[in-house]
């Protein structure tokens, strides 16, 4: 089984950047498109983007399109999620997983808290 350990979030005004990784465990990473997902207080996990196997398609949600950017880097198993402009409603816990759905167990996320 996969395992999936995200990083790089923290606390950051509006208006600023982010780097988020997501590393994982095992061969098979390169076999799947994955994705990012967040999770804001009393809400559900929502799509954020995606990428294909490769890496060369990319996928968005209309919230984040033109500010947030996904990539992969298949031999160090690792998804990236960079992100500018950040707002407020940026606000979650991001995970990664394969996409378009989950076909792993969630890791523990990492926290993004956007400040006015």
């Amino acid at each position: 089984q996969v395992q999936l350990v995200e990083s790089g979030g923290g606390l950051v005004q509006a208006g600023g950047s982010l780097r988020l990784s997501c590393a994982a465990s095992g061969r098979t990473f390169s076999n799947y498109a994955v994705g990012w997902y967040r999770q804001a207080p009393g809400k559900e996990r929502d799509f954020v983007a995606a990428i294909s196997r490769s890496g060369d398609r990319t996928y968005y949600a209309d919230s984040v399109k033109g500010r947030f950017t996904i990539s992969r880097d298949n031999a160090r198993n690792t998804v990236y999620l960079q992100m500018n402009s950040l707002k407020l409603e940026d606000t979650a816990v991001y995970y990664c997983n394969t996409a378009p759905r989950s076909r792993w167990d969630w890791g523990q996320g990492t926290q993004v808290t956007v400040s006015s």
